[in-house]
C-alpha cells in the first residue's frame, strides 16, 4: 500500500488542470484497487494490472520464476483455452500487449481499438481468474526466457547492473539473478527433483491475490459504465488476504561500501559509477530531496561538474540522479563517460564531485533553486502532452501501489514542501564512508581477479577509506565551481495565441529560392508549445565516406558547443537537437513557445559562426570512433538490418569504408568541409503549434538573412541540379536474393535473419493491402516462429518504408538455427498462413479492415506526434497530408478477394512476381553452417550477392518523390 494510504479517504485526485478526463477510484469486493479514467475523445482503451510481487520473492534455487511467470500468464485460460488467442484478438483489433517483472512488481498491460475493449478486457481479466499453464507451454515457455537471457549476456547494462547486484550481502534479495535461464528454471531444479512447472503453479496461487493488485482501467465510455465492467470481470480475482511482502534492510553492509570495483565492458570506452546507499526519496516525494541534489550535481551549465570536467577534456556525459529503489532502500549514483584522458584522472574526477558535493554543503539548501525546480515541476505537469492510452495506464497503475490516492497521477513529479532540513539530511548521506565506486574499462582486460557468476563480467576489487579520498581532494584540480544562475528559459507567457485561419493540414506559406515554409497553427492540443523543424539539404554532405563523417562530426560538436547554454533551456522545457541525414543535417527546436526563438537564434549563429576547437575535435573524434570500434557489438538482428539497409540504399556508405577515412582525419579538413558543405544549400521548414504565421515567416526571413545576405553571404541557393535525393535499390521480380556473412563479434552465439519483401511504390491502395496483410499476419508468426518452433526470443514482422518504397520483413535472432534453416521456416510459414488466408471468413475478413480502419483515424495524441507525422511527408515529398482519409477509403472498398490476389503475387512463397532479400547473419554457434549452406546447390530462382556494391550498380533504382 502506498505512502500514507488510507482506506477511508476522502480525497480528489489531482490531476493537470489541461486533462479533461475524468477519474475515479473504486475498491472491489475482493479487495482489489482499481482507478477508473473516461476519456471521451480517446480511440484507444488500454488497461494495466500492476501485482505487487516482483523478483525479490523468487524461492531460493529458482532464479527468475517470477519473470518466467509473467511469461506463462499470455498463453492461455480456463475461459480461452485456445493457445494465444489473448495476444491474437489484441493484435487483430489494432492493440498491442506486453508485460515487465521488476524487484518488486509485475505489471502487464495492453492497448486495443474501442470498439473491442469489452472482450479483450475480459481475456486479460483471466490471467488473474484461471490461467492455463500447460507442461507443453512451460517447456517452450523456458526456452523463451532463456533466449532473453542470451540476447543480454553482451551488454554492458545488464552486466554491470548484475555486478552491482553481486557485489552486496547474499541475504538480500537485491543480490539476486532476476531473469532466469534454462540452468536455474529446468537444469539445476530437475537435479533437486523439484518440478519447475508445480512451483510455477504454486508461486501464482500463493502471490496473486487481489489485495496485492492495482488496475487502471482507461475507456471511452462513462465511469458508470467503465465501473460495471470492471465489477462484472475482475471481481472473481481470488483474494487470500495476502499481506505486503516486503523486503527490509539495506543490501550493502559495511564490506559494500568504501570499495573501488574495476570491471571490463564488451564495448570500447570507459564510464564510471559512483553510487551512494541512500534513504528512499518516496519517503519525502512532496519535499524532493534526491531531485534537488540530481538537479545540482548533474547540471550541465558553466560552474557545473560536468562543466570542468568537461573543459578539462576527461568526461563527454554525466547523468544524476536517485536508480533501483524501493520502500526500504535505494541508491544516488552519478555516471560519468570518460574520455582516454579522463580514465587517466579517475582519481580526480570522484575528488572534483566531492568538491561539488562540499561546495553544496558550505552553500547550504537555497530556497531560490527550490522554488524554481518546484515551478518548473508544477508548468510540466500542469502542460504536460497526453500520452498513449498504454503507456499512461502502466504509469499510473506502478504510482497506485507507491502513493496515497489523491497523488496517482502526480507522483513524486510536483515538489510542493521546502523542507532544508530534509534536503540536508539526504546532502549528508553522500560521504565517503559509504561510496561505491564501478569503474568500467577495456584497459583493465587481463588486470581482475574475480568473475561475476551470471554474465561473466571479470572484475576486480579494493577498499578505499575516507582518508583515501580525502588525499584525492586534496590534490584536486582548482576549478571554480559555483551554483547554476536562475534560469532564463522559464517561460513567463503560457498564453494562447488566437490565430483566425485554423488550417487542418499543413500549407506551402513561403517559398523562394532559398528555401520552403509549410506551416500549420495549432488545431488540436491547446498547449503553450511549438515545434520547429529546419531541414539543410546540402549535396556536399554525404556525397562521400568522408564527407558522411565529417557531417556527423560537424553537428555532435554544435550540441557540444551549445551544451551548457541550451542545458538551461532543457530544464525549462525546451529542447532542442541537430542531426545528421542523408543529404545534410537538421536542426529541430521543440517545447513552451514563449522563448523558444531566443534558443533557435543561437543555434543559427552558432551554426553560421562555426569554428572548429581543436581540443572538443579531438574529443568529438575520440567519441566517434569508438562507435565504430563498437559497431561489431550490435546485436546480430541489427547488424543484418544494417546490411539490408547497405544494399538497397544507393548512397549508403559501409561502416568500414567510414571507420577508415576517420583514423586520419584532422581538425583542418572539418574547417575546410564546413565551407565546403554550406557553399550551396535549400533550407525546408516546417512550423506547427502555438505560434503565428507572421512569426514562422520571421523565422525563415531571419535564417535566409543569416545565410543568404549580406557582403559575404555563407551560402549560396541550390541548382536544379543538385536535388539529389537517396533513391532505393529496384529487386527483381520473381528473384530470392540472399546474402550470408558471418557476424562481427566472435563471442557472440546468436546468429540472426532479416528476410525482405519488396513491394511497391507509395500508392493507397497497395499500401492498405500490405497493411492489413501485416495486421493479420503479425502475432500468428510470432506465435508460430517464436512460441511454437522456439527459434529465438527476437521474432518480428514489421511494416517498411525506405523513400517511399513499401515492404516487409521478417526479423529473427537465435542461438538455436541457424539463418538458413530460419529463412526455411519463414517460407513455410507462410505456406501455413495462405491456408488460414484462404480459410478466412468474410465476416473475419471485414472484422480486419474495421481494425484497421480504426488505427488510421486514431487521433494523434500531441503536438509531437502530428509534426512528426507531417514532416514525413514533407521529408519523403510526399506531401499527402490527408494520407490516412485517403487510406480509408480505400480500405472501404477492399475486398477478401482482392488482398488474397495482393498476396498470391507479393508475399506467397514461390509467386514468381516476388521481390525478396535475405541477409544471414552467421552467429559464432553457426559459423561452420555458412560454408555448407553456400556449398548446397542453390536452388532455382535463387542468387547469392558476393558483391555489395556490384550488385548495387547492376540494379535500376526506384523513381524519388523530392
Amino acid at each position: 500500500m502506498g505512502v500514507g494510504m488510507e482506506e477511508e479517504e476522502v480525497f480528489e485526485i489531482v490531476k493537470p488542470r489541461i486533462d479533461k478526463r475524468e477519474y475515479k477510484r473504486i475498491v472491489l469486493q475482493n479487495s482489489l484497487q482499481v482507478l477508473l479514467i473516461s476519456d471521451s475523445d480517446t480511440d484507444k482503451c488500454a488497461a494495466s494490472m500492476d501485482v505487487f510481487v516482483g523478483s525479490f520473492s523468487d524461492p531460493d534455487g529458482l532464479e527468475g520464476l517470477a519473470h518466467f511467470l509473467e511469461h506463462m500468464l499470455f498463453y492461455a485460460s480456463e475461459k480461452y483455452p485456445l493457445e494465444d488467442s489473448y495476444s491474437k484478438y489484441i493484435t487483430e483489433h489494432g492493440g498491442s500487449t506486453n508485460a515487465f517483472t521488476s524487484a518488486e512488481h509485475t505489471n502487464y498491460h495492453f492497448d486495443v481499438n474501442a470498439d473491442c475493449f469489452e472482450e479483450a478486457l475480459d481475456r486479460f481479466a483471466q490471467f488473474f481468474i484461471k490461467p492455463l499453464m500447460s507442461a507443453d507451454a512451460t517447456m517452450r515457455e523456458i526456452k523463451a526466457v532463456d533466449s532473453e537471457n542470451q540476447n543480454n549476456l553482451l551488454s554492458d547494462c545488464w552486466r554491470m547492473n548484475q555486478l552491482e547486484k553481486h557485489l552486496s550481502s547474499e541475504v538480500h534479495p537485491f543480490n539476486k539473478f532476476s531473469t532466469g535461464n534454462w540452468d536455474t528454471l529446468e537444469v539445476r531444479p530437475k537435479a533437486r527433483g523439484v518440478d519447475t512447472r508445480l512451483e510455477l503453479l504454486k508461486f501464482y496461487k500463493e502471490n496473486y491475490s487481489a489485495n496485492l493488485m492495482c488496475l487502471v482501467v482507461y475507456a471511452k465510455e462513462s465511469l458508470d459504465k467503465i465501473e460495471s465492467l470492471v465489477q462484472g470481470k475482475f471481481e472473481e480475482i481470488p483474494n487470500i488476504d495476502r499481506s505486503c511482502l516486503y523486503f527490509p534492510g539495506q543490501p550493502c553492509t559495511a564490506e559494500h561500501l568504501e570499495i573501488l570495483v574495476k570491471a571490463v565492458p564488451i564495448r570500447q570506452g570507459h564510464k564510471l559509477s559512483i553510487v551512494w546507499p541512500i534513504t528512499p526519496g518516496i519517503h519525502h516525494y512532496k519535499e524532493g530531496p534526491n531531485r534537488y541534489l540530481g538537479h545540482l550535481i548533474g547540471h550541465e551549465g558553466e560552474g557545473s561538474l560536468f562543466y570542468a570536467l568537461k573543459k578539462l577534456g576527461w568526461a563527454t556525459s554525466l547523468y544524476a540522479g536517485e536508480s533501483d529503489w524501493t520502500n526500504e532502500f535505494s541508491f544516488f549514483e552519478v555516471v560519468i563517460d570518460l574520455t582516454d584522458v579522463g580514465h587517466g584522472h579517475v582519481q580526480d574526477i570522484v575528488a572534483l564531485l566531492f568538491k561539488y558535493i562540499l561546495l553544496l554543503q558550505q552553500s547550504g539548501v537555497c530556497k531560490w533553486i527550490f522554488d524554481e525546480l518546484s515551478a518548473i515541476c508544477e508548468m510540466v505537469f500542469h502542460y504536460q502532452d497526453k500520452t498513449h492510452p498504454i503507456n499512461y495506464v502502466v504509469d499510473v497503475a506502478s504510482n497506485m501501489q507507491l502513493y496515497p490516492p489523491k497523488d496517482w497521477l502526480v507522483g513524486s513529479s510536483l515538489l510542493s514542501k521546502f523542507n532544508p532540513d530534509i534536503i540536508q539530511s539526504a546532502l549528508n548521506e553522500l560521504t565517503p564512508n559509504s561510496v561505491r565506486i564501478f569503474w568500467e574499462s577495456t584497459k583493465f582486460e587481463g588486470c581482475t581477479d574475480k568473475t561475476e557468476p551470471w554474465y561473466g563480467t571479470a572484475y576486480s576489487m579494493e577498499k578505499i577509506d575516507g582518508s583515501v579520498i580525502q588525499q584525492w581532494l586534496e590534490r584536486a584540480p582548482d576549478e571554480h565551481l559555483h551554483l547554476p544562475m536562475p534560469n532564463v528559459f522559464i517561460p513567463t507567457d503560457l498564453s494562447l495565441k488566437n490565430v483566425p485561419d485554423k488550417a487542418h493540414l499543413p500549407l506551402l506559406l513561403r517559398k523562394s529560392p532559398y528555401s520552403k515554409l509549410w506551416y500549420k497553427p495549432d488545431t488540436m492540443f491547446s498547449t503553450p508549445k511549438a515545434y520547429i523543424t529546419i531541414d539543410f539539404n546540402c549535396p556536399f554532405a554525404g556525397n562521400s565516406p568522408e564527407s558522411n563523417v565529417l557531417t556527423d562530426i560537424f553537428t555532435r560538436l554544435l550540441m557540444d558547443y551549445l551544451n551548457e547554454y541550451a542545458y538551461y533551456a532543457e530544464v525549462a522545457g525546451l529542447y532542442y537537437w541537430i542531426c545528421q541525414t542523408d543529404n545534410g543535417f537538421q536542426v529541430s527546436v521543440v517545447g513552451y513557445n514563449h522563448k523558444l526563438r531566443i534558443l533557435l537564434e543561437r543555434v543559427i549563429e552558432k551554426i553560421a559562426n562555426f569554428e572548429v576547437k581543436l581540443d572538443r575535435f579531438s574529443v568529438i573524434k575520440e567519441l566517434v570512433t569508438k562507435g565504430y570500434q563498437n559497431f561489431k557489438f550490435q546485436q546480430p538482428y541489427e547488424l543484418a538490418m544494417y546490411y539490408s539497409s547497405l544494399i538497397l540504399r544507393d548512397q549508403a556508405w559501409p561502416w568500414n569504408d567510414e571507420f577508415e577515412v576517420l583514423r586520419v582525419l584532422e581538425a583542418d579538413n572539418l574547417a575546410k568541409f564546413y565551407h565546403l558543405m554550406l557553399s550551396r544549400t535549400f533550407i525546408k521548414f516546417y512550423v506547427t503549434g502555438n505560434i503565428e504565421p507572421n512569426e514562422a515567416e520571421s523565422i525563415v526571413q531571419h535564417v535566409e538573412d543569416v545565410f543568404y545576405k549580406g557582403p559575404r553571404p555563407i551560402s549560396q541557393p541550390l541548382f536544379q541540379s543538385q536535388h539529389l535525393p537517396s533513391r532505393v535499390i529496384k529487386l527483381e521480380r520473381g528473384i530470392n536474393y540472399f546474402y550470408s556473412t558471418e557476424g562481427l563479434n566472435p563471442s557472440d552465439e546468436n546468429s540472426a535473419l532479416v528476410h525482405y519483401i519488396q513491394v511497391h511504390r507509395d500508392d493507397f491502395v497497395l499500401n492498405v493491402k500490405l497493411q492489413l496483410f501485416v495486421l493479420i499476419a503479425k502475432q500468428p508468426a510470432f506465435h508460430q516462429l517464436r512460441s511454437v518452433e522456439q527459434l529465438g526470443y527476437i521474432t518480428a514482422l514489421t511494416r517498411t518504408n525506405d523513400s517511399g518504397v513499401r515492404g516487409v520483413q521478417f526479423i529473427l535472432q537465435s542461438a538455436v538455427k541457424g539463418p538458413r534453416h530460419i529463412d526455411l521456416r519463414v517460407g513455410a510459414f507462410l505456406r501455413m498462413f495462405e491456408t488460414k488466408l484462404y480459410e478466412m471468413s468474410e465476416d473475419e475478413f471485414k472484422s480486419n479492415v474495421n481494425a484497421l480502419i480504426e488505427m488510421k483515424l486514431e487521433k494523434h495524441k500531441n503536438l509531437m506526434e502530428e509534426a512528426g507525422f507531417f514532416w514525413w511527408e514533407i521529408s519523403e515529398g510526399t506531401f499527402k497530408f490527408d494520407r490516412k482519409e485517403h487510406e480509408v477509403a480505400a480500405l472501404k472498398q477492399l475486398t477478401r478477394k482482392e488482398l488474397i490476389d495482393f498476396f498470391n503475387e507479393h508475399i506467397k512463397a514461390g509467386s514468381l512476381r516476388k521481390k525478396t532479400l535475405s541477409v544471414r547473419v552467421y552467429g559464432n554457434l553457426h559459423s561452420s553452417d555458412k560454408n555448407t549452406d553456400e556449398s548446397e546447390t542453390i536452388e532455382p530462382n535463387f542468387i547469392q550477392i558476393v558483391d555489395v556494391f556490384g550488385f548495387r550498380r547492376s540494379r535500376p533504382l526506384y523513381g524519388s518523390f523530392n
